[in-house]
């Protein structure tokens, strides 16, 4: 029988602050995404997620969407610690998430220079008169994420014209031998140079220093990254279950740099029209399996605080979401749902602690609401039950729910 279950993620597609936020990160629980991007453009007509029920999870219609009465849906809560798009992925592939170890890169800077130092490379200690972070071989800096939760993970970034992945990703598992935060990420990107990276370091909350991403100008072209987490086992996830049951499993965008898939197909990429395209062509190929595909550029939006980029890119994957759902057959089931919020007027560049939406479509539901999840891990115990293979490490499926 031919059936596939399609998830998009929405990077960082919030609508509204989580109960805990005020106690876990303060200033958070003033946070919702969608709020925002509605407020800029009260007149935003975002037609298949409407359809879906968008507006039934967010609990509010706006001047031109409305509560939608065929849909079925439901939201969910983070169970990961912060709002992350790595341990977010990992939660939605069944992970239970563990607390990680947030650390400045101040306090592990001169273990990880030894280490790279005795390993041979040449180091050199930059920043500021206060702060200090690493340039490795004249064109690998190594310091503080900014883009996410601070002290939670360390980037290594280069220009690809001048050095290869590769090598820039050795010196990140050099690294990663000796930090112990939730990653460590190799990435970079062509058409840019060491000159455009270190004009792009900023200091944060007076403790990090690092590159913000976006301004070094590394996802213009040739965007390469690799996310080296600590402390997941890939062998309790959706990936490695499905495919050691030999059933498919494809990973687009971002996902397919943060979610081990051995045995499956992942693909590379952050431009949206090309993942949603690239989410076409493996529906088209594939007839037994799952696909996840991660849209990265939303979250992209939010960390530039670009409120009108980010609903230009709304705009943009609901049409592809309308095209998706027109080669979808009678087994299929999608699923649309985001990772955390990233609210782009909350007035930080931050993730934030919101609830997020899953909007559920199948030929054969009916519509229904579906009570609040725990957990984002619900979506990978309901992928299991649906592939009827053994149970992810977390989470209850909803698979009785929506096919009822």
């Amino acid at each position: 029988m031919s059936k596939r279950f399609v998830v998009i993620v929405l990077d960082g597609f919030g609508i509204g602050a989580m109960d805990d936020a005020l106690v876990c990160r303060k200033g958070d629980e003033l946070s919702n995404t969608f709020r925002s991007i509605l407020a800029n453009d009260p007149n935003l007509k975002l037609t298949n997620l409407e359809k879906l029920g968008l507006m039934n999870a967010y609990n509010f219609e706006s001047k031109n969407m409305k509560f939608s009465k065929s849909c079925t849906y439901t939201k969910s809560n983070l169970m990961h610690i912060g709002a992350d798009t790595f341990m977010g992925h990992q939660e939605i592939m069944g992970t239970l998430p563990k607390a990680p170890l947030i650390q400045p890169f101040q306090e592990k800077i001169e273990a990880i220079k030894n280490n790279l130092c005795s390993s041979g490379y040449k180091v050199e200690v930059i920043g500021t008169s206060e702060l200090k972070y690493l340039l490795v071989d004249d064109y690998v800096t190594v310091g503080d994420n900014i883009d996410a939760d601070y002290g939670m993970a360390y980037n290594v970034t280069a220009p690809l014209d001048f050095i290869d992945f590769e090598q820039v990703l050795k010196i990140a598992q050099n690294v990663r031998q000796i930090a112990r935060v939730n990653r460590v990420i190799p990435f970079g990107g062509t058409g840019n140079t060491i000159k455009d990276i270190l004009n792009a370091q900023e200091v944060r909350d007076g403790k990090y220093i690092g590159i913000h991403a976006v301004n070094s100008k590394s996802y213009v072209s040739g965007y390469k990254c690799l996310h080296l987490g600590y402390g997941v086992d890939n062998s309790v996830q959706v990936p490695t279950i499905l495919t050691n049951n030999k059933i498919e499993c494809t990973l687009i965008g971002k996902v397919a740099d943060i979610v081990i898939n051995n045995n499956g197909k992942s693909y590379s990429c952050v431009d949206t029209t090309e993942c949603f395209d690239l989410t076409l062509n493996e529906l088209k190929v594939m007839e037994n399996g799952f696909i996840c595909t991660n849209i990265q550029q939303t979250d992209l939006a939010g960390h530039s605080q670009d409120v009108v980029w980010y609903t230009e890119l709304l705009k943009i994957a609901d049409k592809k979401i309308g095209e998706i759902i027109e080669v979808l057959n009678d087994e299929d089931v999608l699923l649309i749902c985001a990772d955390h919020g990233n609210d782009p007027l909350i007035g930080h560049n931050k993730h934030t602690r919101e609830m997020v939406p899953h909007l559920i479509y199948s030929n054969k539901i009916t519509g229904c609401s579906i009570k609040n999840r725990n957990t984002m891990s619900d979506i990978g115990a309901t992928i299991c039950d649906f592939f009827e293979v053994e149970k992810c490490q977390n989470g209850t499926s909803f698979l009785k729910d929506i096919l009822t």
